[in-house]
């Protein structure tokens, strides 16, 4: 339980120390947003925790997959926000990496990569 409790206590702290950034610079928080600490620590987690490193290594291989079709909506975002409000933008953010998931996902089946179940 000790160890679980300081997983949250430290995974934590990066997305406090994330805000924290932004607050102060938004490049220094974007800069340290877009770093993989969140997939970092969960590597570390995995290797600490014993996990094969098949799993180990499969988990750095979707995270790869999984990022990309993310990316559209940090251009969408910052277009949208001043037009239609914060909270209708990240509705329609969520909504452009949802369809942008599913494409990407279809995009890929072709080449044996599988990121729907």
């Amino acid at each position: 339980m000790a160890w679980l409790i300081t997983k949250y206590l430290l995974t934590a702290a990066i997305v406090v120390a994330v805000s924290e950034a932004a607050k102060r610079s938004d490049k220094l928080g974007g800069f340290v947003a877009a770093l993989p600490l969140v997939t970092v620590l969960a590597l570390i987690w995995l290797y600490v925790e014993k996990q094969p490193q098949t799993k180990i290594a499969n988990h750095a291989w979707y995270t790869f997959w999984y990022v990309v079709p993310t990316l559209p909506m940090f251009l969408a975002f910052p277009f949208l926000l001043g037009r239609i409000g914060f909270w209708p933008t990240m509705v329609a953010s969520v909504a452009i990496t949802v369809a942008c998931f599913g494409l990407f996902a279809l995009a890929l089946r072709p080449f044996g990569i599988q990121l729907l179940p």
